[in-house]
């Protein structure tokens, strides 16, 4: 005589099991303490303080750490290109301790709330370079699209000064899925350039 399965029940035990195990892998990840723990323990809070709260965890120091993205398949495509100079190379690679995050202008300090644009004749004291030689490339660069420059106001003897923006398809200190909107304003014509409009990797 056949035994007479049933599936239904089964299938609330199989529910259980995955419940048990969904708890006790909470508990576990959360050193001991369970869901309704934890969860009456935030109900508590927000009776005490009259405000919802929720669970986070405090960022890790590695998380404050400043770095700059290099876009190593668009650079690897100017370098067969032989788009750039070596001159050009040295300084692009110079600026990125500069290179703001989002803005992706060079500043004077990049851990500064409101970051200054370091205009020409200061970008040339970073690098100890002098002001027509620093004013040459970054003017050949903007040319090339790698740079672009926005007048800013005036520096010492009634010149214009300017801030200078980083094209992010080549080095980018910032979120690569949410490029910051004036950006891709700044590098709208640039990117239909032929040789950068043939980079592998587009942000925008």
């Amino acid at each position: 005589m056949s035994k007479i399965v049933d599936f239904e029940e089964a299938e609330k035990r199989a529910r259980v099991r995955d419940l048990e195990l969904e708890k006790k892998s909470f508990q576990q990840e959360h050193n001991g303490v369970s869901k309704d723990q934890l969860e009456k323990a935030m109900d508590l809070i927000s009776q005490a303080t009259g405000k919802e709260h929720y669970i986070g965890t405090k960022r890790a120091p590695q998380s404050r750490v400043r770095f700059v993205q290099f876009m190593q398949e668009n650079l690897g495509h100017l370098n067969k290109r032989e788009y750039l100079t070596g001159r050009e190379k040295i300084f692009l690679n110079d600026m990125v301790p500069y290179i703001a995050f989002s803005s992706n202008c060079i500043v004077l300090d990049i851990k500064a709330k409101n970051p200054v644009p370091a205009n020409i004749t200061e970008i040339a004291n970073m690098i100890g370079s002098d002001r027509s030689n620093t004013s040459k490339v970054i003017n050949s660069l903007v040319k090339k699209g790698i740079l672009f420059k926005g007048e800013s106001g005036i520096e010492g003897n009634n010149a214009k000064a300017y801030a200078i923006f980083v094209n992010p398809h080549i080095f980018y200190a910032g979120d690569k899925e949410n490029v910051n909107e004036a950006l891709k304003v700044m590098f709208h014509k640039a990117m239909k350039m032929p040789i950068l409009k043939e980079l592998p990797d587009k942000l925008f």
